[in-house]
């Protein structure tokens, strides 16, 4: 407890008991032992028996001078660190010199982590740091200010303090899509992009780089390598929250330096409307094309914030209204250039692990057809869904004896397939049908969804909002057409080889099972049955259903309330903010 006070010239408790062991008059011992030890203050002698005669232990009084002295002592070293003299690095790494010896004892250890603290790598002995490394109780005690100087150059530490917060990001994110809350208007989607900055990963490793860029480096370095290992594209949100808080605090000395700022700045922006105007895609374009030849792996990173899930569902978005504007203008998609780069920027996203996996930093070309082939293709279906409203309309002696398709062009269903663009694009044109409540054109679409790009249609982002969307169709669900759509041409096609759309199904069912006909749901709870080795999740949702189908037969069904809302997808314009860049700085 005691370690280091001879090495300083401080008698401990071992030199007083060698005192009274080889002295004759051991109170005159105990008294030399307090005088040379005390505090070395003459007037304070005289006063020390008023004390005793209030019966306050010596101890006492000497432990609340000495927490006096510390405190003041740790506050004289910030004042100094923060202070401008020259030789103020000096004096503190003096005073280290002093005390590093103590740095075992609890009293004493806050004044040498406070040191510590404040002094520059540069100034810090590396034997110094290499001791408080391999002590695992100094290195829990220490400061992050001076955990980051151990980590930056032991990356294997870094990334042991770093990997179960990475971990833990990714359990959030998957528990988010798999929320019990089922919704369209509080989906995966609907916190901000400040609101999730806030999230208690982003602000640790925030504040574990701190100001320094090789910790950030890393960090970028880990993410890069947990995409390519996972596929996980919310490596990619995280890669952009982390850039956007130390944005948000001003870290110039990161910021600066981390070519992506600029293009993440105003892409945060546009994914807070929710919408890419054209001031702002004019300056993404900037971004893209300012490339410079030699700087390509730019381009790695730039496709990984676009990969980011939350950017993929800004820039359909954005796609989808685009579109709408161009058939009320009978406009061609390959004629609009906001079209273009909204494409460019999606192809560009959707190419990021390709790209970090290949190393061939160099921007995905977007196969021309998608946009003379197949958006005609998905606008001939709003054509034919628009003619079907009108004839709905008519006068009966004005209706045309043409039927309402059933199947889709063989384009869309083609690329759908074959192209991982066209496929984004395909399953948020579906995501918006079911937001129009458009029964007919969605029992058109379902099917198609079968077959998508690399299963798109059954990842858990598509559906967690497609369950979300479905919910304003609840009414549809008493119909055994609908549901044969719904759950045998789409969801059942894959359940039993697919655990996450297993677990999507009975989420939408907790909510809409009481919608449902009756038999259709009965067949349905003997389908969705988990089998022994199904994962815990799924089983303990089969079994919150079961109980609430068996609540439901002695009691009414409650009565449903559909959320009103506005089914657009047009949000609102909100200005630029003193905070957006509106031109390349």
């Amino acid at each position: 407890m005691f370690a280091g006070l001879p090495e300083l010239g401080i008698s401990n408790g071992e030199d007083l008991k060698e005192t009274l062991t080889n002295c004759t008059e051991p109170l005159k011992a105990i008294d030399q032992f307090q005088m040379e030890n005390g505090i070395l203050l003459p007037t304070l002698q005289s006063a020390l028996p008023f004390l005793d005669l209030h019966g306050t232990p010596r101890l006492e009084f000497h432990q609340s001078v000495f927490d006096e002295l510390r405190d003041k002592l740790m506050e004289r070293v910030a004042t100094i660190a923060e202070g401008k003299e020259e030789d103020r690095y000096g004096k503190l790494e003096e005073l280290l010199e002093k005390s590093f010896p103590l740095v075992k004892m609890p009293s004493i250890q806050p004044v040498v982590m406070q040191v510590l603290k404040h002094l520059p790598k540069a100034s810090v002995p590396e034997k110094k740091l290499k001791m408080v490394m391999a002590d695992k109780e100094l290195y829990k005690v220490c400061a992050v200010e001076v955990k980051r100087q151990i980590w930056q150059d032991n990356q294997a530490l870094f990334g042991d303090e770093v990997s179960p917060l990475l971990k833990q990001y990714i359990v959030e994110k998957e528990a988010a899509l798999f929320s019990s809350d089922l919704s369209i208007l509080h989906n995966f989607f609907s916190p901000s992009p400040k609101t999730r900055r806030q999230g208690e990963v982003v602000l640790k490793l925030t504040q574990m780089i701190g100001k320094n860029v090789k910790l950030y480096d890393m960090v970028l370095q880990f993410l890069r390598t947990l995409f390519l290992r996972t596929r996980n594209v919310h490596y990619c949100t995280l890669r952009a929250e982390l850039l956007m808080s130390l944005h948000d605090l001003d870290i110039s000395e990161i910021c600066s330096v981390d070519p992506c700022h600029k293009f993440t700045w105003c892409l945060d922006a546009c994914i807070r409307e929710k919408f890419v105007d054209g001031k702002r895609a004019r300056e993404l374009q900037g971004f893209l094309d300012g490339v410079k030849k030699g700087q390509e792996q730019v381009l790695g990173d730039l496709s990984m914030i676009l990969c980011d899930p939350f950017a993929c569902n800004t820039l359909v978005l954005s796609i989808m209204r685009n579109l709408q504007e161009l058939l009320s203008q009978d406009a061609l998609p390959r004629d609009s250039p906001d079209l273009m780069l909204l494409l460019r920027m999606l192809s560009l996203g959707q190419g990021a692990w390709d790209m970090i996996d290949s190393q061939v930093f160099k921007e995905p070309r977007l196969d021309l057809e998608v946009v003379t082939r197949f958006l005609p293709a998905m606008m001939s279906v709003v054509v034919d869904d628009h003619t079907l409203n009108v004839e709905q309309k008519l006068p009966s002696e004005e209706k045309s004896s043409l039927s309402y398709p059933t199947t889709l062009p063989d384009a869309f269903n083609r690329y759908l397939q074959e192209n991982r663009v066209a496929c984004e694009m395909g399953l948020y044109y579906v995501l918006h049908i079911a937001k129009l409540r458009n029964k007919n054109t969605l029992q058109r679409l379902l099917p198609a969804l079968v077959e998508t790009y690399n299963d798109m249609a059954f990842g858990d982002i598509f559906l967690h909002l497609l369950t979300g969307h479905l919910t304003l169709l609840s009414d549809e669900f008493g119909s055994e057409d609908f549901c044969s759509v719904v759950f045998d041409g789409f969801l059942l096609t894959s359940f039993s080889s697919k655990e996450n759309v297993h677990r999507h199904t009975l989420r939408m069912l907790l909510h809409l099972h009481h919608k449902v006909l009756p038999s259709y749901m009965e067949t349905l709870m003997k389908t969705l049955e988990p089998p022994k080795q199904s994962c815990e999740p799924v089983k303990e949702l089969y079994t919150q259903l079961t109980e609430k189908l068996d609540a439901q037969k002695k009691s009414p069904p409650p009565a449903d309330e559909t959320p009103s809302l506005d089914l657009g997808l047009h949000p609102v314009t909100v200005p630029t903010t003193a905070s957006t860049p509106s031109t390349p700085l």
